[in-house]
Protein backbone atom coordinates (compact mmCIF):
# COMPACT_ATOMS: atom_id res chain seq x y z
CA UNK A 1 0.00 0.00 0.00
CA UNK A 2 1.55 3.92 -0.95
CA UNK A 3 0.68 6.72 0.40
CA UNK A 4 -1.88 9.17 -1.89
CA UNK A 5 -0.92 12.07 -4.03
CA UNK A 6 -1.65 15.67 -2.08
CA UNK A 7 -5.05 16.56 -3.22
CA UNK A 8 -2.90 19.78 -3.56
CA UNK A 9 -1.45 18.99 -6.05
CA UNK A 10 -4.72 17.39 -8.02
CA UNK A 11 -5.42 20.85 -7.57
CA UNK A 12 -2.47 22.56 -8.62
CA UNK A 13 -2.51 20.51 -11.82
CA UNK A 14 -6.03 20.97 -12.63
CA UNK A 15 -5.10 24.80 -12.59
CA UNK A 16 -2.79 24.99 -14.60
CA UNK A 17 -4.46 22.13 -17.62
CA UNK A 18 -7.19 24.75 -17.66
CA UNK A 19 -5.26 28.11 -17.95
CA UNK A 20 -3.22 26.10 -20.90
CA UNK A 21 -6.27 24.74 -22.38
CA UNK A 22 -8.38 28.16 -21.97
CA UNK A 23 -5.51 30.34 -23.29
CA UNK A 24 -5.25 28.68 -26.20
CA UNK A 25 -8.90 28.81 -27.65
CA UNK A 26 -8.79 32.37 -26.20
CA UNK A 27 -5.17 33.80 -26.31
CA UNK A 28 -6.31 37.16 -25.73
CA UNK A 29 -7.03 36.35 -21.74
CA UNK A 30 -10.61 37.40 -21.88
CA UNK A 31 -11.38 33.92 -19.98
CA UNK A 32 -9.98 35.16 -16.93
CA UNK A 33 -12.88 37.23 -16.36
CA UNK A 34 -15.63 34.91 -17.78
CA UNK A 35 -17.86 33.57 -15.02
CA UNK A 36 -17.97 29.91 -16.79
CA UNK A 37 -13.86 29.40 -16.54
CA UNK A 38 -13.91 30.20 -12.71
CA UNK A 39 -17.28 28.23 -12.23
CA UNK A 40 -15.68 25.14 -14.34
CA UNK A 41 -12.76 25.36 -11.69
CA UNK A 42 -14.84 25.59 -8.56
CA UNK A 43 -16.84 22.72 -10.33
CA UNK A 44 -13.60 20.91 -10.69
CA UNK A 45 -11.97 21.48 -7.22
CA UNK A 46 -15.32 20.24 -5.31
CA UNK A 47 -15.37 16.94 -7.57
CA UNK A 48 -11.58 16.75 -6.46
CA UNK A 49 -12.03 17.09 -3.07
CA UNK A 50 -15.34 14.55 -3.19
CA UNK A 51 -12.87 12.40 -4.45
CA UNK A 52 -10.26 12.75 -2.37
CA UNK A 53 -12.99 12.23 0.44
CA UNK A 54 -13.45 8.93 -1.37
CA UNK A 55 -10.31 7.64 -1.23
CA UNK A 56 -9.74 8.75 2.15
CA UNK A 57 -12.30 5.98 3.51
CA UNK A 58 -10.67 3.78 1.17
CA UNK A 59 -7.30 4.45 2.46
CA UNK A 60 -8.73 3.91 5.79
CA UNK A 61 -10.48 0.54 5.47
CA UNK A 62 -7.18 -0.51 3.24
CA UNK A 63 -4.95 0.49 6.09
CA UNK A 64 -7.06 -1.59 9.28
CA UNK A 65 -6.79 -4.50 7.15
CA UNK A 66 -2.31 -4.72 6.84
CA UNK A 67 -0.51 -6.68 9.59
CA UNK A 68 1.20 -4.33 11.58
CA UNK A 69 4.53 -4.39 10.37
CA UNK A 70 2.80 -3.17 6.74
CA UNK A 71 1.15 -0.75 8.95
CA UNK A 72 4.51 0.56 10.48
CA UNK A 73 5.93 0.33 6.56
CA UNK A 74 3.23 2.43 5.35
CA UNK A 75 3.65 5.08 8.16
CA UNK A 76 7.06 5.63 7.90
CA UNK A 77 6.39 6.27 3.80
CA UNK A 78 4.30 8.78 4.74
CA UNK A 79 6.51 10.53 6.55
CA UNK A 80 8.72 11.23 3.39
CA UNK A 81 7.71 14.55 2.08
CA UNK A 82 5.73 14.10 -1.13
CA UNK A 83 7.79 16.47 -3.34
CA UNK A 84 10.84 14.74 -1.80
CA UNK A 85 9.61 11.06 -3.17
CA UNK A 86 8.73 12.39 -6.20
CA UNK A 87 12.44 13.88 -6.90
CA UNK A 88 14.09 10.53 -5.87
CA UNK A 89 11.38 8.53 -7.68
CA UNK A 90 12.59 10.45 -10.84
CA UNK A 91 16.08 10.31 -10.33
CA UNK A 92 16.36 6.98 -8.33
CA UNK A 93 19.48 5.08 -9.61
CA UNK A 94 19.31 1.45 -8.59
CA UNK A 95 21.80 -0.75 -6.07
CA UNK A 96 24.31 -3.33 -7.06
CA UNK A 97 22.01 -5.92 -5.26
CA UNK A 98 19.10 -4.63 -7.77
CA UNK A 99 21.53 -4.56 -10.58
CA UNK A 100 21.92 -8.11 -11.14
CA UNK A 101 18.05 -8.38 -11.93
CA UNK A 102 18.45 -5.75 -14.43
CA UNK A 103 21.34 -7.69 -15.82
CA UNK A 104 21.17 -8.59 -19.82
CA UNK A 105 22.67 -12.05 -20.40
CA UNK A 106 25.17 -10.50 -23.03
CA UNK A 107 28.88 -8.60 -22.17
CA UNK A 108 31.84 -7.76 -24.27
CA UNK A 109 35.08 -7.63 -22.71
CA UNK A 110 33.79 -7.20 -19.28
CA UNK A 111 30.87 -4.64 -20.44
CA UNK A 112 27.54 -5.39 -19.23
CA UNK A 113 24.69 -3.92 -20.36
CA UNK A 114 21.55 -2.99 -17.62
CA UNK A 115 17.96 -3.14 -18.84
CA UNK A 116 17.41 0.15 -17.24
CA UNK A 117 13.95 1.49 -17.62
CA UNK A 118 13.43 5.38 -18.76
CA UNK A 119 13.25 8.01 -16.02
CA UNK A 120 10.42 9.21 -14.89
CA UNK A 121 11.38 12.70 -15.41
CA UNK A 122 11.68 11.79 -18.93
CA UNK A 123 8.36 9.37 -19.55
CA UNK A 124 6.93 12.36 -17.70
CA UNK A 125 7.80 15.10 -20.17
CA UNK A 126 7.27 12.17 -23.11
CA UNK A 127 3.45 11.96 -22.06
CA UNK A 128 3.29 15.35 -21.34
CA UNK A 129 4.09 16.24 -25.18
CA UNK A 130 1.94 14.05 -25.88
CA UNK A 131 -1.07 15.37 -24.35
CA UNK A 132 -0.27 19.29 -25.27
CA UNK A 133 0.06 17.98 -29.37
CA UNK A 134 -3.14 17.33 -29.51
CA UNK A 135 -4.46 19.85 -27.30
CA UNK A 136 -2.34 22.38 -29.26
CA UNK A 137 -3.83 20.69 -32.97
CA UNK A 138 -6.92 20.91 -31.98
CA UNK A 139 -6.83 24.27 -31.07
CA UNK A 140 -4.80 25.26 -34.25
CA UNK A 141 -7.21 23.63 -36.46
CA UNK A 142 -10.80 24.36 -35.09
CA UNK A 143 -10.05 27.78 -33.58
CA UNK A 144 -7.94 30.89 -34.21
CA UNK A 145 -5.00 29.77 -31.99
CA UNK A 146 -1.29 30.84 -33.10
CA UNK A 147 -2.71 31.54 -37.07
CA UNK A 148 -0.38 34.76 -37.82
CA UNK A 149 -2.93 36.67 -39.69
CA UNK A 150 -5.54 36.22 -36.95
CA UNK A 151 -3.63 37.74 -34.62
CA UNK A 152 -1.91 40.18 -36.73
CA UNK A 153 -5.83 41.41 -37.89
CA UNK A 154 -6.54 41.48 -34.07
CA UNK A 155 -3.61 43.84 -32.72
CA UNK A 156 -4.34 45.90 -35.95
CA UNK A 157 -8.14 46.16 -34.88
CA UNK A 158 -7.00 46.50 -31.30
CA UNK A 159 -4.58 49.26 -32.53
CA UNK A 160 -6.96 51.48 -34.87
CA UNK A 161 -9.22 51.52 -31.68
CA UNK A 162 -6.41 52.96 -29.27
CA UNK A 163 -6.38 55.69 -32.09
CA UNK A 164 -10.11 56.11 -32.87
CA UNK A 165 -10.32 56.57 -29.11
CA UNK A 166 -7.30 58.92 -28.71
CA UNK A 167 -8.67 61.13 -31.92
CA UNK A 168 -12.01 61.82 -29.87
CA UNK A 169 -9.77 63.60 -26.73
CA UNK A 170 -6.90 64.98 -28.54
CA UNK A 171 -7.05 68.48 -29.55
CA UNK A 172 -8.20 69.02 -33.31
CA UNK A 173 -5.20 69.81 -35.32
CA UNK A 174 -5.42 73.07 -37.46
CA UNK A 175 -3.41 75.29 -39.38
CA UNK A 176 -1.87 77.14 -35.78
CA UNK A 177 -0.79 73.21 -34.32
CA UNK A 178 -0.38 71.49 -37.16
CA UNK A 179 3.55 69.39 -37.00
CA UNK A 180 5.42 68.03 -39.60
CA UNK A 181 6.55 64.60 -38.75
CA UNK A 182 8.32 61.74 -41.23
CA UNK A 183 6.12 58.97 -39.16
CA UNK A 184 2.85 60.28 -40.86
CA UNK A 185 4.56 60.22 -44.61
CA UNK A 186 3.34 56.61 -44.91
CA UNK A 187 -0.26 57.08 -44.17
CA UNK A 188 -0.29 60.49 -45.96
CA UNK A 189 0.47 58.57 -49.09
CA UNK A 190 -2.35 56.66 -48.64
CA UNK A 191 -4.85 59.20 -47.31
CA UNK A 192 -3.60 61.19 -51.21
CA UNK A 193 -4.26 58.63 -52.86
CA UNK A 194 -8.30 57.99 -51.62
CA UNK A 195 -8.54 62.12 -51.63
CA UNK A 196 -6.71 64.03 -53.82
CA UNK A 197 -4.80 61.49 -56.67
CA UNK A 198 -8.28 61.68 -58.28
CA UNK A 199 -6.78 65.60 -60.22
CA UNK A 200 -3.24 65.80 -58.72
CA UNK A 201 -2.07 61.61 -60.23
CA UNK A 202 -0.49 59.24 -58.56
CA UNK A 203 2.71 60.47 -56.65
CA UNK A 204 1.36 63.82 -57.21
CA UNK A 205 2.69 64.03 -60.56
CA UNK A 206 -0.23 66.15 -61.95
CA UNK A 207 -3.16 65.75 -64.31
CA UNK A 208 -6.45 67.36 -63.70
CA UNK A 209 -4.66 69.47 -61.06
CA UNK A 210 -1.06 70.73 -61.07
CA UNK A 211 1.90 68.97 -60.20
CA UNK A 212 2.92 69.15 -56.86
CA UNK A 213 6.48 67.35 -57.18
CA UNK A 214 7.75 70.70 -59.01
CA UNK A 215 8.97 74.03 -57.52
CA UNK A 216 5.65 76.14 -59.34
CA UNK A 217 2.97 76.69 -57.23
CA UNK A 218 -0.31 78.80 -58.14
CA UNK A 219 -2.03 79.60 -54.76
CA UNK A 220 0.61 80.71 -52.03
CA UNK A 221 -0.85 81.54 -48.91
CA UNK A 222 1.81 80.17 -46.17
CA UNK A 223 5.74 80.75 -45.62
CA UNK A 224 6.34 77.13 -45.58
CA UNK A 225 5.38 74.53 -47.93
CA UNK A 226 3.80 72.09 -45.32
CA UNK A 227 1.75 74.75 -43.84
CA UNK A 228 0.59 76.14 -47.25
CA UNK A 229 -0.43 72.46 -48.33
CA UNK A 230 -2.61 72.68 -44.57
CA UNK A 231 -4.22 75.95 -45.64
CA UNK A 232 -4.97 74.52 -48.84
CA UNK A 233 -6.82 71.46 -47.63
CA UNK A 234 -8.87 74.14 -44.79
CA UNK A 235 -10.00 76.43 -47.03
CA UNK A 236 -9.35 75.57 -50.61
CA UNK A 237 -8.76 76.83 -53.51
CA UNK A 238 -9.88 80.33 -54.40
CA UNK A 239 -9.24 79.91 -57.91
CA UNK A 240 -10.60 76.43 -58.62
CA UNK A 241 -13.90 75.36 -57.36
CA UNK A 242 -12.66 71.70 -57.62
CA UNK A 243 -9.81 72.30 -55.06
CA UNK A 244 -12.58 72.36 -51.82
CA UNK A 245 -12.13 72.86 -48.61
CA UNK A 246 -11.51 69.31 -47.64
CA UNK A 247 -11.29 69.44 -43.72
CA UNK A 248 -13.69 72.26 -43.03
CA UNK A 249 -16.62 70.50 -45.05
CA UNK A 250 -15.79 67.44 -42.93
CA UNK A 251 -14.57 64.83 -45.51
CA UNK A 252 -10.58 64.36 -44.03
CA UNK A 253 -10.11 65.60 -40.13
CA UNK A 254 -7.69 68.34 -39.28
CA UNK A 255 -4.92 65.21 -38.45
CA UNK A 256 -5.45 63.43 -42.11
CA UNK A 257 -4.50 66.76 -43.58
CA UNK A 258 -1.55 66.85 -41.48
CA UNK A 259 -1.00 63.96 -43.24
CA UNK A 260 -1.18 64.44 -46.49
CA UNK A 261 0.33 67.47 -45.83
CA UNK A 262 3.68 65.38 -44.50
CA UNK A 263 3.39 63.14 -47.94
CA UNK A 264 3.50 66.56 -50.39
CA UNK A 265 6.13 67.80 -48.31
CA UNK A 266 8.16 64.88 -48.69
CA UNK A 267 7.38 64.31 -52.82
CA UNK A 268 8.01 68.25 -53.33
CA UNK A 269 11.11 68.89 -50.78
CA UNK A 270 12.81 64.90 -50.14
CA UNK A 271 12.71 63.67 -53.97
CA UNK A 272 13.12 65.06 -57.46
CA UNK A 273 10.49 66.56 -59.51
CA UNK A 274 8.36 64.35 -62.06
CA UNK A 275 9.44 66.65 -65.62
CA UNK A 276 7.13 66.66 -68.18
CA UNK A 277 9.35 64.46 -69.78
CA UNK A 278 8.71 62.00 -67.00
CA UNK A 279 5.43 61.96 -67.44
CA UNK A 280 4.56 64.61 -64.93
CA UNK A 281 2.35 67.70 -65.86
CA UNK A 282 3.69 71.14 -67.19
CA UNK A 283 4.09 73.76 -64.52
CA UNK A 284 1.26 76.03 -63.13
CA UNK A 285 1.88 79.32 -61.21
CA UNK A 286 4.78 80.56 -60.34
CA UNK A 287 7.92 79.85 -58.88
CA UNK A 288 8.05 79.46 -55.05
CA UNK A 289 11.24 78.94 -52.45
CA UNK A 290 9.76 78.25 -49.22
CA UNK A 291 10.82 79.59 -45.88
CA UNK A 292 11.17 76.65 -43.23
CA UNK A 293 9.78 74.12 -45.62
CA UNK A 294 8.59 71.81 -42.81
CA UNK A 295 7.19 74.06 -40.72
Amino acid sequence: MKPRTPISVYIAVTIVLSIMVFGMFSPDGSYLTSAFFWGLLLIATILLLIMNSIGDLIENENFSRLSEEEKQAYLEQKKIPYYQKLWNSAFKKQSQSEEKDILIDHGFDGITELDNSLPKWWTGLFWFGCVFCVVYMAAYIFTDYAHQEKEYDQEAKTMLASIAEFEKTAPPVNLETAKYSADNIAEGEQLFKTNCATCHGEGGIGGIGPNLTDTHWINVKQKSLFKNVIWMLENGSPNNPAMRPFVKEGTITGRDGEKIAAYVYHINQEKSPVTQAQGGAAPQGETVEWENGNE
